[in-house]
């Protein structure tokens, strides 16, 4: 028989969820979504659950984001299933954020895109020396997504909008450093803290088991970061730091190149209305519109096919550079998608019950 892809179980007091396709680092799709949130709506009122722990099964990572060759294949054909699945996805990154008993990330090894979306939104995120988490979309001709704007926008200084433009992948202290996580656990801590969520209290494990995190290289970096990120304009960043003389800064600007410049811009402008908005939930009704608009462009699909399908790792962006993406281009993929607008920032008694997600 064919394993589930997410496994459910309670041991005292604790209610676990394992993402289970571990030969795909977990990878995200629309059924595990389907799954994980009425469970997770049941949890959030049911008396004999104390917490919520998440973790991915194998020894490769919690989750490596969204099946995007699924994406991938549902954007030729129009891309209906993909729009249903980031619906509902996004709805339960939303009902994380505001589960209001402990939900207990385990942020070991590969955490990225919708794995950040599973596990940055909870109360308490704990990372490894094994973590490595990104939001590379902007690689594959996409947007941060998943609530990943609002995450990077409220990174200290620029960092989130250096961490949007490159898709850098952060280790445990620049995790933390960023906002991403809470906690540095040594991964051959992890099982005993586990055990011991069943048996005691969260906060005695964490006092027990976590450690102080190392040195954040981001931070260390913090003074070219916040220079040259605040720029107004992508061309803009990408000369300063190729003017900097500072290696690191040069090497960010070549990484920044290197992606769709379209997404690149879109991100900017995204990420800096997510600094302006009042709630996670504004936030993804944003990124859904955004993403919907990514859905029909040329880049997504291309940027998956370049990277993940033929990973002949030579995407034909369109347009090809940064100076050729207008205003315009920018603009479309911010506009009203009417009567599919995801709704999450109205008033929660303006909007269907099916789409409350937990403990509202």
């Amino acid at each position: 028989m064919t394993e589930p892809e997410v496994l459910f179980d309670v041991r005292g007091g604790v209610g676990r969820i394992t993402l289970n396709r571990p030969k795909a680092i977990n990878a995200l799709n629309h059924a595990m979504v389907q799954q994980i949130a009425p469970q997770l709506d049941a949890w959030a009122v049911d008396d004999d659950i104390d917490l919520v722990l998440l973790v991915g099964a194998g020894e490769r990572g919690l989750c490596a984001g969204g099946d995007i060759v699924s994406i991938y294949h549902d954007a030729k054909e129009g891309g209906s299933s993909t729009k249903d699945f980031w619906r509902e996805e996004y709805i339960l990154n939303a009902a994380i954020a505001r589960f209001s008993k402990p939900y207990v990330a385990i942020m070991d090894g590969v955490v990225m895109g919708g794995g950040v979306g599973l596990s940055a939104h909870g109360n308490t995120r704990i990372v490894t020396e094994r973590s490595k988490i990104a939001m590379p979309e902007v690689g594959i001709g996409f947007i941060p997504d998943v609530g990943g704007t609002y995450l990077l926008s409220r990174s200290p200084g620029e960092l989130g909008t250096h961490l949007g433009l490159t898709t850098a992948r952060m280790d445990a202290g620049d995790a933390i450093a960023a906002g991403f996580a809470d906690h540095y656990m040594p991964s051959g801590n992890l099982e005993k803290f586990c055990q011991a969520l069943e048996t005691g209290l969260l906060s005695d494990a964490l006092a027990e088991f976590t450690e102080e995190a190392p040195e954040s290289t981001l931070e260390a970096a913090r003074s070219w970061i916040d220079l040259f990120y605040s720029a107004d304009t992508v061309e803009e960043i990408v000369d300063g730091l190729r003017g900097s003389g500072i290696e690191a800064a040069e090497k960010a600007a070549n990484d920044i190149e290197s992606k769709s410049p379209v997404s690149l811009k879109v991100t900017l402008k995204s990420l800096r209305r997510a600094a302006a908005a009042s709630s996670l939930e504004q936030v993804l009704d944003e990124e859904y519109r955004v993403s919907l608009a990514s859905l029909d462009s040329h880049d997504l699909v291309e940027g998956i096919r370049a990277q993940v399908v033929e990973k002949d790792r030579n995407p034909k962006w369109s347009p090809a550079t940064l100076a050729d993406v207008t205003a315009a281009d920018v603009d479309r993929y911010f506009e009203s998608v009417g009567t599919a607008e995801l709704g999450l920032g109205v008033e929660p008694a303006e909007r269907p019950s099916s789409e409350l997600g937990a403990n509202v």
